[in-house]
Order: structure tokens, then C-alpha cells, then sequence
């Protein structure tokens, strides 16, 4: 971050298949070592395969659909108040709520025991629109850590 001054966002492309800027943002996560190309052939195999499994709806309107259900809506964030540490839950701002649904869908895709990561990303997405799976208990376990701690919502900033 700079000292002076605001950095503005760069506005990403939008992918090349469903001409989505969500889709290309999860690839960017996705990527590793700059293998992009890659990184599109996973998910674009794990959409498609979304899609089969149920019964062909429309892929990127599933895709859409499970991101929105594993975004978090309220998240704890410690704060120092005459030397004690409390957990005060705060709302979390659209653009934090879809990096932290794309960094706990990648970490449990990527845990997960199936051959190819195609499959892997494919049975996540399935179990978060089935509202199970590990991404799914980890966005609960954030809204009960706010649940919590609610009675210190009033040291928000």
C-alpha cells in the first residue's frame, strides 16, 4: 500500500468461453506459475461438469450460484481496546467476501482426494450447491464466530 495517494483497481478482462470477469478472476486464483492456459482448462472442465451433473443447467449461472452461497456474510476481526484483544464481528465488503469464497473453494478443492483437479473443483462446487462440504462448514464457523462475539459489535470502527 502506498503512503499518499489511492491505487485504483485494474479492471480484469473477461474470460474468453463465458465472458464472465468472476470466471477469470477464480482462474486467476486458480493459476499457478503463470500457467493460465491451465488454469482455464481446469475450470472450464469443472463448470462443464457442474453442468452434466445437474442435468445441464446453465454452467456459469451454477458457477454464480455457488460462489453467492459460500460468500460470507459477517466475519470476526480482532481489535485492541485498552490492552485486551476482542473479537469484533464486522460486515465483510462484496470484494473481500468473493476472494475469501475463492481462497476456501481452491484450499478444499486442492485437499480433496479425487484424481484430477478438474474433479476436485467439480465436487466442491457440487457440494457447496447441495449446501455441504468443507467450504460450507468453514463460511458456518466464521458466521458462528460473529454470532458469538456480537457483543462487542458495538467497537466497530
Amino acid at each position: 500500500m502506498p503512503r499518499r495517494g489511492h491505487v485504483s483497481k485494474r479492471e480484469l478482462l473477461p474470460d474468453a468461453l463465458y465472458n464472465s470477469k468472476l470466471v477469470t478472476r477464480f482462474v486467476n486464483c486458480l493459476m499457478y506459475s503463470g500457467k493460465k492456459n491451465t488454469a482455464c482448462r481446469i475450470v472450464y472442465d469443472a463448470i462443464e461438469k457442474l453442468s452434466k451433473h445437474n442435468n445441464g443447467e446453465n454452467p456459469l449461472e451454477l458457477f454464480k450460484k455457488a460462489i453467492d452461497m459460500s460468500k460470507p456474510i459477517v466475519e470476526v476481526r480482532s481489535k485492541r481496546i485498552g490492552g485486551a484483544n476482542y473479537q469484533v464481528p464486522i460486515e465483510v465488503k462484496p470484494d473481500r467476501a468473493v476472494a475469501l469464497s475463492f481462497r476456501w473453494i481452491l484450499k478444499f478443492s486442492r485437499s480433496r482426494k479425487e484424481k484430477s483437479m478438474a474433479e476436485r473443483l467439480t465436487g466442491e462446487l457440487g457440494e457447496i450447491l447441495k449446501n455441504t462440504g468443507a467450504t460450507m462448514k468453514k463460511r458456518d464457523e466464521v458466521h458462528r464466530m460473529a454470532e458469538a462475539n456480537k457483543a462487542f459489535a458495538h467497537y466497530r470502527v
